[in-house]
């Protein structure tokens, strides 16, 4: 329940804001600003949210957070408005909308705050009324910077409504609520908020944060069981290559077009039966299973670390569940949901696998990307690399441009580097030689060359390395590879 206009003119007056100076100005969110002022010996925050449903002013007496990264109408607010003083603070009305004539050096800035839940701002003019910024940014009704606002017309000329006050209008009561607990009414509706203050009360918020994370941890959790019933399924891969020899092993058991075989198992003694597929030779049907077999050994090294990962991130979005759970600060918690509470790592790192051009393998946590052409060589510098990740290419032989991701606190192994180098080699027209040089910097090193070819980079401070191939690295990275599906 936002502010009626009564509650407006008493808050108000409680704070009587004239002659103060303001100190400093925290926008939390995008919907939730503070002016730190100083007046009449003592310093308060004044808390300003435009939250549809709890639309206010008022003095909070909880800690201000700040965001996380300076936001547009706070950085705008510290040029003009800091270290001026409130030369008056009154409602327009009764209209719910708060206007602060603030005098800073030779200039005289206009404030209003616009407390309608369907339409709440915060705008600041000059004294001609041209928009200078606001809070939310609406074209549609003006308030951008060098529109036109001036609020002070409406209120004499109509009602809130938008009808002239001169003509007769239904009038609606309102009255000052009687809030529990002591203190002024500015300590009262504070308190009132943090507990009762719709979508900012402090158990809205934890309903919010449960919401969120109760949808992403079940989406995980459904992942991981998917993916150990593939690890279960892999890890019994012998079967199907026993399927194909005993297929192979009874060419002339079955009637054509039979859906199933019944044989002995020559592994085991034991009585089988193999599902056929009518419209397959048995020769056909052996190769599938021998495919399977194949696809479940490559397979099970990727589904187990990609299971390693989901384990660790399930882990990390309890964890942090439970810290924003642990607030008791309702503002500290909104500023903490609408800058997404847990960091973006949290994304599905198997999406970003299919997204991401070329190939990609996954070995002992370390992710090695391998672009095949200039174009995928051009897409992964532009969208999928970093500064800090380590970039490979061969000398004097076209080919690809092999990338190893930066791990936070990890210097990249010798044997990581060899698997780098060894893919670098294997993917260029150097690979029939069996030896190359190579050279390998950080991304951030790399320079575009100037009206050159698609993907085309310039090194610098890089170093070299010589690679001989080694057939047997290369058959255990394609068994680390990520296939896409």
């Amino acid at each position: 329940m936002s502010l009626n206009w009564k509650e407006i003119n008493l808050i108000l007056s409680e704070l009587d804001l004239p002659g103060s100076r303001i100190q400093k100005v925290l926008q939390s969110a995008y919907d939730v600003a503070g002016l730190r002022i100083y007046g009449g010996g003592k310093t308060r925050m004044i808390l300003i949210a435009l939250t549809p449903g709890a639309c206010r002013i008022h003095e909070t007496f909880r800690a201000m957070p700040r965001s996380e990264r300076p936001l547009r109408f706070a950085e705008f607010c510290k040029s003009r408005i800091v270290n001026g003083r409130i030369e008056s603070a009154e409602q327009l009305g009764d209209n719910r909308i708060v206007r602060f004539i603030i005098r800073q050096g030779k200039n005289r800035y206009r404030f209003y705050i616009r407390l309608w839940s369907n339409a709440a701002n915060v705008v600041v003019t000059g004294e001609d009324g041209t928009v200078l910024d606001a809070m939310r940014r609406s074209p549609r009704r003006g308030e951008i910077t060098g529109g036109r606002f001036v609020p002070e017309e409406d209120a004499v000329e109509t009602g809130p409504s938008g009808v002239r006050k001169d003509l007769p209008r239904p009038r609606r009561e309102y009255r000052i609520r009687d809030l529990p607990g002591g203190g002024s009414f500015n300590e009262r509706i504070d308190a009132w908020y943090a507990e009762h203050g719709g979508a900012l009360s402090l158990e809205a918020l934890k309903e919010q944060v449960r919401r969120n994370f109760e949808g992403r941890t079940g989406r995980l959790r459904a992942s991981l069981e998917k993916l150990r019933a593939k690890e279960a399924d892999y890890q019994s891969a012998d079967r199907f290559k026993e399927y194909g020899d005993i297929i192979m092993a009874n060419m002339d058991s079955p009637e054509a077009g039979a859906a199933w075989l019944d044989a002995i198992n020559f592994y085991t003694g034991e009585p089988v039966r193999i599902k056929l597929d009518p419209g397959k030779r048995l020769p056909a049907m052996a190769g599938y299973y021998y495919e399977q077999y194949r696809k479940a050994r490559t397979g099970l090294a990727n589904v187990s670390a990609e299971i390693r990962a989901g384990e660790a991130e399930l882990a990390r979005l309890e964890k942090a569940m439970e810290a924003l759970l642990a607030q008791t600060n309702p503002l500290a918690l909104h500023r903490l949901i609408k800058s997404g509470g847990v960091k973006a790592s949290s994304r599905d790192a198997s999406k970003d696998d299919r997204a991401r051009p070329g190939l990609s393998f996954r070995r002992r946590d370390w992710l090695i990307i391998v672009g095949r052409d200039a174009t995928e060589n051009d897409a992964l510098l532009r969208r999928h690399v970093k500064g800090n990740d380590l970039w490979l290419h061969v000398r004097d032989f076209s080919g690809s441009y092999v990338f190893i991701k930066r791990r936070a606190d990890k210097s990249i192994p010798l044997d990581i580097l060899l698997d780098a180098g060894n893919l670098a080699l294997f993917y260029s027209k150097g690979r029939n030689n069996g030896a190359g040089d190579l050279f390998y910097t950080q991304v951030k090193f790399l320079r575009r060359a100037k009206n050159g070819p698609k993907g085309l980079v310039i090194p610098s401070q890089e170093k070299n390395l010589h690679i001989k191939l080694d057939e047997k690295r290369l058959k255990e990275l394609e068994g680390c590879r990520i296939e896409k599906q």
